[in-house]
């Protein structure tokens, strides 16, 4: 069968998940993974594969879902996207390569993202995806790696295959970065990211945990000091923004990033059996409409929030959240005030957030992103009975390399600057992901950190 209508993507009913943290999507089953797979067209010239940031070779692993040869097609997926589980759940297919898929011009497009998560998730149950181990290969030279999210463990694991000596510092208890500290565990269990740290670590890369770079150690003491020839800073997009209006240091107001950290990587959500506590309103507002937002909502509403409003001063059309994402919000029961924008948040006697004034917004002239701007419409504030709020509006990059490597160029963002291969201004430091491109998606931030280990093995080379 080739085109057809697309198989959809089994669920748990809305009504139940929303009241738990297993995962939202279960996942095609072996029949519709073939059936699903049959439905390309085997282009020769594939335009699914240009909207692959890393280039995955797409007809060649479905087509190896045809045949039922899932050995091969974990094997075509892996020689490109080391994280091919981690891939076929949380990336916006539907913006990459499934956007140019043929058959979407005049129905709906392969189901590229189901069908990479179907291979990654049977390899895994059938042990067909096992790294080769590095034993025997001399060890070249040393590369440190300044974080442990997407970016970084895709740079360590190719640097380790070219027979790198390599080492990722990780901040937190825990490596895996924006995988296991910012998406829940409805979305992306952390078993499987677990799983592909254990991979990268099979390579032979070390990890080494609670090492913050700019105290424990800087950039330059990396180099000077403890050996390491080159350096790859991936350290993500983690310093929260907020709205700098009154009320923000309310008890009951949290970043998103602080909110998502406590539940997701300190576990909250299994309090009081894992001790780290998490203060959840019975009405809580989440500022923003990104996918960290619909995130936010979705994890309040499972811990207990009776009502969860997203709060966002654009309209449905301009809400940078996947469609995906904002379709099982709304199942959810996440209500949505759009064309709102918070003035203030309110607070009790007691310092404790009583409320949020909102003013009601229309759109304008289209911005310098394309967006229409937002405009308030004078008189029409109002008081929105919340007892917890999320800010959830972006995140930039922690200032503290920054601050303690002057003579690394960074921008009026604080994002660094790095070339089209991610050679910094210091010679022997190259950057990538969201610290250089600010948030983007992690198929990005790995593409980065597959170039930044080209350009590391040509430098330590030519060195």
């Amino acid at each position: 069968m080739r085109g057809g209508m697309r198989n959809k993507m089994p669920e748990q009913p809305a009504n139940i998940r929303n009241h738990n943290f297993q995962e939202v999507a279960l996942g095609y089953d072996e029949k519709t993974a073939i059936d699903e797979a049959q439905r390309c067209l085997n282009c020769l010239k594939p335009r699914c594969v240009q909207g692959c940031p890393v280039n995955v070779s797409i007809p060649n692993f479905i087509h190896e879902i045809t045949e039922q040869n899932f050995g091969a097609a974990i094997r075509v997926l892996k020689d490109k996207n080391s994280f091919p589980a981690i891939c076929g759940r949380v990336c916006p297919q539907e913006n990459q390569c499934e956007k140019n898929c043929i058959l979407g011009i005049k129905g709906e497009p392969v189901a590229i993202g189901r069908l990479e998560r179907f291979v990654a998730d049977y390899a895994r149950q059938n042990e067909l995806d096992q790294m080769p181990t590095t034993e025997t290969i001399a060890k070249k030279q040393k590369v440190a790696i300044v974080g442990s999210g997407p970016s970084s463990l895709s740079c360590a694991g190719d640097l380790a295959k070219l027979g790198y000596d390599v080492t990722i510092f990780e901040a937190l208890h825990a490596p895996g970065g924006v995988l296991m500290y910012g998406i829940p565990q409805f979305r992306l269990p952390k078993e499987i990211v677990q799983h592909e740290i254990d991979q990268i670590k099979t390579l032979g890369v070390k990890i080494m945990p609670d090492v913050v770079i700019g105290r424990t150690f800087t950039i330059d003491e990396l180099m000077q000091e403890e050996g390491f020839a080159a350096v790859y800073v991936a350290t993500g997009a983690g310093l929260p923004h907020f709205m700098n209006i009154p009320g923000e240091n309310l008890n009951g107001v949290y970043s998103a990033n602080e909110f998502l950290t406590r539940v997701n990587l300190m576990k909250a959500y299994e309090f009081p059996k894992v001790a780290t506590p998490v203060y959840i309103g019975k009405k809580a507002a989440i500022v923003g409409a990104g996918n960290v937002a619909m995130d936010a909502a979705r994890t309040a509403k499972r811990l207990g929030a009776e009502t969860v409003y997203v709060v966002y001063r654009r309209s449905e059309e301009e809400m940078p959240a996947r469609k995906e994402e904002i379709g099982h919000a709304r199942e959810e029961g996440i209500e949505f005030r759009l064309l709102n924008n918070p003035l203030e948040i309110l607070g009790d006697e007691n310092s404790w957030v009583k409320g949020m004034k909102c003013i009601k917004m229309e759109l304008g002239e289209p911005d310098a992103s394309g967006r229409r701007s937002p405009v308030a419409i004078a008189g029409s504030e109002y008081i929105l009975d919340v007892d917890m709020v999320v800010m959830s509006i972006g995140q930039g990059p922690n200032p503290l390399i920054k601050m303690t490597t002057p003579h690394l160029e960074t921008n009026k963002r604080g994002n660094i600057v790095a070339d089209a291969v991610g050679q910094t201004s210091m010679p022997g430091v190259f950057a990538g992901g969201d610290i250089v491109t600010g948030a983007a998606t992690v198929i990005s931030a790995m593409g980065a950190g597959k170039k930044a280990a080209v350009a590391i093995d040509a430098y330590l080379k030519e060195k």
